[in-house]
């Protein structure tokens, strides 16, 4: 019996010590559909450090996550492709900048964020995309002005409550162009995230589509002019921790990992500028 005691009590302790003593968790990330590649990747390298974690990711258009978030979704952390949709979610940001969120939510402050983990993570760039061989002709956003006022080419754009879109009105407007004139003259096509604009410009059923650089390589498109930052304005990515999250403690790891040297290897290969 004496020996087999320890053999007993080594059999007893080998879970602990084949796990680490480490629990197993789930964390829940929410991001913008653009960065659904490189996320994947990185949440990859993550894992494999950290095997006790598991991840789950939610990638759709930032103003889409947003109103999930709102609505009571499961969300640790969110990465949003404009800051706007943060800044709704945050009752830190100045009350001018929290104004449609506030006239919305009949004067409360929406309170969803851990202000002290907001961070901007990523800058990415607002690219006009055409198919292969640019068959429209179409070589940068002048040429695209004035062949949409002359009815001769059709353009994918996102639609009006996502980042992407929001980009493209502030471009339409530096441009002096009529985004409601345009869709009823039938030369705007929209999509509900970047990952629809996409597509709609690599199945060639558009001449030209409004999206990010990061979505225009990753989709093998051609770029035919990129908005300078006097048109559409920095394109940021804000990241924060959820005050409703359930894992704030695997949140913040996960979000130190993403502003870290590996992560923004990854990020700066897919044409991300990492802020860190």
């Amino acid at each position: 019996m004496n020996r087999l005691l320890p053999l007993l009590l080594a059999l007893l302790l080998l879970p602990l010590t084949a796990c680490g003593g480490s629990k197993d968790t789930e964390l829940t990330v929410f991001a913008a559909a653009s960065l659904q590649e490189t996320l994947t990747e990185i949440g990859e390298l993550y894992q494999r450090d950290r095997p006790h974690v598991t991840l789950v990711f939610n990638f759709d258009s930032s103003g889409t996550l947003k109103t999930q978030i709102e609505e009571g979704a499961d969300c640790d952390l969110f990465i949003s492709a404009g800051r706007k949709q943060l800044d709704e979610l945050d009752a830190a940001v100045a009350p001018a900048v929290n104004a449609d969120a506030l006239e919305e939510s009949e004067g409360e402050a929406l309170n969803f964020v851990l202000s002290d983990t907001r961070v901007d993570l990523l800058e990415n760039q607002v690219v006009l995309a055409v198919p292969e061989g640019n068959p429209a002709d179409i070589h940068n956003f002048y040429e695209l002005s004035a062949a949409l006022e002359a009815g001769e080419v059709l353009l994918a754009v996102g639609n009006q409550d996502v980042p992407v879109g929001q980009y493209t009105q502030r471009i339409f407007d530096f441009c002096g162009l009529d985004e409601a004139a345009l869709n009823a003259a039938g030369v705007l096509t929209y999509g509900s995230n970047v990952k629809e604009v996409s597509a709609q410009v690599s199945e060639g059923t558009v001449d030209c589509g409004i999206i990010y650089a990061t979505d225009a390589s990753a989709a093998g498109l051609e770029t035919a002019d990129t908005a300078a930052a006097d048109m559409c304005g920095r394109v940021i990515y804000p990241a924060a921790v959820m005050a409703a999250g359930t894992n704030q403690d695997g949140a913040r790891d996960f979000l130190a990992y993403l502003r870290a040297e590996a992560a923004g290897e990854v990020f700066e290969r897919a044409g991300f500028t990492h802020l860190g």
